[in-house]
């Protein structure tokens, strides 16, 4: 549904975006994501038929984005980081005014506006002017405007932006019922909105692509983060050796604790591996306390923060 190839963006000497390609399948959500000023808003801008490309090509539903605009915008919903909404309008008279200039006919535009109001859960707010609404109430409103001419596919810039951690929620599962019906890219730089909300993830650093998988892909490459804490009262000296001879641990650190007499160990290990009940048993036989003991693994924050330190 869409494809970018080797998309540039070149302001003067410096590069925005440079040699960017991915893809997106239908009804797929894909995440974008990447730090501040990785060049996300450039890419979506250029997707959206916003800015124009220096170099390179991307097609949405079989059109170029640049040579064939119009069609592509017909295709396309798209709700920038700050959304464009008239705040003496009402919501119902926004979205009617929208969908007009969106070209739905007007045979077809009330089902169009009551639908978008249905699936944004604005029902009891249709009548109501924009500038009223709180913040999490505008993100909706900028979502129902983007697909009030129920396009195939939506970008997202930032949707949860400013939110407060409910609204976030509420705005979340928004965006995850309208895949399948939608093709949606979601950019972003928080991380918990993809692993929580996209089927795959592209990550992009000053400019560039540097991954693009699932999010259960990319985990498993990264086997650093994989492992156990414990937390241990007693001398733990001998203990340290004995449980690096365990065949599936790598390394164990021994990191003090602020309770009298107590440790912090660091266990890494093959994360397809599951020696919890050994190291357990192990600690207990030596006679130490064991007063905590967690598996840990790694997260996509990991792998993110991997990938850009790389680069």
């Amino acid at each position: 549904m869409i494809e970018v190839e080797h998309l540039s963006k070149i302001y003067g000497s410096t590069a925005a975006i440079q040699d960017v390609d991915f893809s997106v399948e239908t009804g797929e959500i894909l995440g974008f994501l990447g730090p501040n000023g990785a060049g996300k808003t450039t890419t979506m801008r250029i997707l959206s038929g916003y800015l124009p490309a220096t170099t390179g090509t991307a097609r949405i539903a079989g059109y170029d984005v640049h040579e064939k605009s119009m069609e592509v915008r017909r295709r396309i919903g798209y709700l920038p980081e700050n959304p464009p909404l008239y705040p003496d309008m009402t919501v119902e008279g926004f979205l009617t005014f929208v969908a007009r200039i969106k070209g739905v006919s007007a045979g077809d535009r009330v089902m169009g506006v009551n639908s978008a109001i249905d699936r944004c859960q604005l029902s009891d707010k249709r009548k109501v002017l924009i500038r009223k609404l709180s913040k999490g109430y505008k993100q909706r409103v900028g979502i129902a405007q983007a697909i009030v001419h129920d396009p195939p596919v939506i970008i997202l810039d930032e949707p949860t932006v400013g939110l407060d951690p409910k609204q976030i929620i509420e705005v979340r599962k928004l965006i995850k019922s309208l895949a399948g019906q939608h093709t949606i890219i979601l950019s972003t730089h928080i991380l918990p909105e993809v692993s929580m909300t996209c089927d795959r993830v592209t990550i992009i650093n000053r400019g560039r692509v540097v991954a693009t998988d699932t999010p259960e892909h990319l985990l498993s490459q990264l086997t650093g983060n994989a492992g156990y804490e414990l937390e241990v009262e007693g001398d733990v000296t001998e203990v340290r050796s004995q449980l690096k001879n365990l065949p599936s641990v790598s390394s164990v650190e021994i990191v003090p604790s602020d309770e009298t007499n107590r440790s912090k160990i660091r266990i890494s290990c093959n994360p397809n591996d599951e020696p919890g009940r050994e190291i357990a048993n192990l600690i207990v036989t030596q006679g130490l306390g064991l007063y905590e003991m967690r598996r840990t693994r790694a997260t996509l924050e990991d792998v993110f923060l991997e990938l850009i330190t790389d680069e």
